[in-house]
């Protein structure tokens, strides 16, 4: 009857037994051989073991328990789990950390009991189709549209083949202010892109296509807006000298801003309808506020009105480019670069209104 207490390893082959017999000679070195090639076997049993709990350590740690990638290399992972009812099932996830977060989340279900519903898979969608709704309900409602669709495009750089509910606050807030680094943005204009984007997630969620706005918890910037730049009267005649010599069909557009502190956008949407010579006012029906305006005409904005009716060939709108004969909407292709070229520092478009306030009020 064998003995209980001993214990032989499977993997490992048993040793040979000496002879109670003390052999000699050729006896003595086969037997040494023999146990030789024993313990050569052990140490190879025990390397095949070694090797094989690595490679199982290995795999546990490249797939997590419940998630796989469904075709190796395709970046397309989907978990498998037992629902409450005891029943199997498998959901496409999209990323690795999207699947292991998702399979916590249906075994923590599971463990509650919560019933799941018979159809539980669902069109991924990504950040770039949110956008794309987004940028066609601006189009379709917004008068000037081109500044937001521009920064939906930069986000859409940013996320565009992301999954839309996979973008999370900090990594929105984290992008915002690496790009402000990047390109030296005020408060003001990370708050425009925070805007935009949460525009973007409103209508999506809206429509079904998301379940939350991970920009509602992305900060909001404290903006300052006490900056009152106003153009001296040294640097007004740099201004224009600059714009005689290299732009000098513009400087008319310098001198209406100058004398009626229009915003810009209302300043280059005029038509030649909404002026009335005989009081001298313009009648603007809707400005940045969504509200009517009635502006005064001084003397030297009535000047800069009639050279331009004599250039208007006949065109609805007030300022059109001399060469195209197209209407204008900005004058960034040259008021920027003039500003370079006559040395002024920190100064932009919308200062001109601050300098019309500013020797409004020193009159």
């Amino acid at each position: 009857m064998p003995n209980p207490r001993r214990k032989t390893h499977l993997l490992l082959p048993s040793l040979p037994r000496l002879s109670s017999v003390t052999p000699k000679g050729a006896d003595v070195k086969a037997e040494r051989k023999t146990r030789r090639q024993a313990e050569e076997g052990k140490e190879v049993a025990m390397a095949t073991r070694t090797l094989a709990f690595s490679d199982r350590d290995a795999k546990i740690r490249r797939n997590p328990r419940g998630v796989f990638e469904k075709h190796p290399g395709s970046g397309e992972w989907w978990i498998c789990y037992w629902d409450a009812q005891g029943r199997k099932r498998r959901e496409k996830a999209g990323t690795k950390s999207n699947a292991i977060d998702l399979y916590r989340k249906r075994k923590h279900e599971a463990l509650q009991g919560k019933k799941l519903p018979e159809k539980l898979r669902r069109a991924i969608v990504s950040f770039k189709q949110i956008a794309e709704d987004a940028i066609a309900d601006i189009e379709r409602r917004y008068r000037r549209p081109a500044d937001d669709v521009a920064r939906l495009n930069v986000l859409i750089d940013w996320f565009g083949s992301r999954e839309a509910a996979s973008i999370a606050p900090r990594e929105i807030e984290t992008r915002l202010h690496a790009a402000a680094a990047d390109n030296e943005w005020s408060p003001a204009t990370i708050n425009h892109y925070r805007t935009i984007m949460s525009l973007a997630y409103r209508l999506a969620r809206r429509n079904g296509k998301v379940e939350a706005n991970p920009v509602r918890d992305v900060p909001h910037q404290r903006e300052d807006n006490t900056r009152t730049r106003a153009l001296t009267a040294e640097e007004e005649k740099a201004l224009r000298a600059a714009i005689r010599e290299r732009y000098p069909l513009h400087e008319l557009e310098l001198d209406f801003a100058l004398q009626t502190g229009l915003r810009q956008g209302s300043q280059y949407q005029l038509r030649w309808e909404m002026l009335d010579w005989g009081a001298r006012v313009l009648h603007i029906p809707r400005t940045k506020n969504d509200e009517p305006i009635h502006l005064p005409l001084n003397d030297a904005a009535l000047s800069v009105l009639r050279t331009l009716k004599g250039r208007s060939k006949g065109k609805e709108r007030v300022f059109i480019s001399d060469e195209t004969g197209e209407p204008l909407n900005c004058p960034k292709h040259w008021f920027t670069d003039a500003v370079r070229l006559a040395g002024i520092q920190n100064f932009r478009w919308h200062d001109l209104r601050h300098t019309f306030a500013t020797r409004l009020r020193g009159r």
